[in-house]
């Protein structure tokens, strides 16, 4: 399904952010499906009438079966700055995530060493570093049960692969759908119950805070968190 106006959740000059559906995929990789950058430049070239193709920087990524508010570059000079932003730790990534398991305590800090493996695509989290191996620290919070289901709000503070989906499944609470990190079974419609639900930045030209907010999707499941 093509971009259109109403997944657009910020844009000015020099940065465009999108609320992404579950199951696109950010930028082109072996499977050759189209890719959110590519559907993003051509929502743009249309938009302001560019017979070329409009320039788009991929500052960072989510995984293809999570949902929720991702930000390009319009401009080299935003993503330049937005990258030193992003590796300085300056943006603040609130995510939420639905499990089935209560998170014991039921707040706290995540701390491991992930290592990924190229080839299955699968990420480990060990208590200490081992070869190769990359820190990763997160903090949590039990927002709401409802039924048999726990929200939870995780806030990333390094941006490492696979990095929410993994550390809660060490912690004995795998996100609903997300099979590949211990939960029972996989979703028929390829996502997981994680939502990147916001970010918070000063902006990299402008120099004003900004805060972007992305609505749950709408899949019959998680409509029932909007109120949270």
């Amino acid at each position: 399904m093509p971009i259109t106006e109403k997944d657009i959740l910020f844009e000015d000059n020099h940065l465009i952010a999108v609320n992404k559906r579950a199951g696109d995929l950010v930028q082109i990789d072996e499977t050759g499906d189209e890719s959110l950058e590519q559907q993003l430049k051509v929502f743009l070239a249309n938009k302001y009438n560019k017979p070329n193709e409009a320039f788009l920087g991929v500052i960072h990524r989510l995984d293809r079966p999570v949902s929720g508010v991702i930000i390009f570059a319009k401009t080299s000079k935003a993503l330049v700055r937005m990258n030193e932003l992003f590796k300085g730790r300056e943006i603040t990534k609130t995510y939420w995530a639905v499990v089935r398991n209560q998170p014991n305590p039921t707040t706290g800090t995540l701390n491991h060493w992930l290592l990924k493996n190229q080839q299955k695509n699968v990420v480990s989290a060990y208590a200490k570093e081992v070869k190769g191996s990359q820190h990763a620290e997160l903090s949590y919070k039990l927002l709401t049960k409802l039924g048999d289901y726990y929200l939870l709000q995780v806030n990333p503070l390094t941006g490492r692969s696979h990095q929410i989906r993994v550390q809660l499944s060490s912690l004995g609470c795998p996100i609903v759908g997300d099979n590949k990190y211990g939960y029972p079974r996989g979703s028929r419609k390829g996502s997981i119950c994680l939502h990147a639900r916001r970010l918070q930045f000063i902006h990299p030209v402008k120099k004003e805070p900004i805060d972007i907010l992305a609505k749950l999707p709408v899949d019959g499941f998680w409509e029932r968190f909007e109120g949270v």
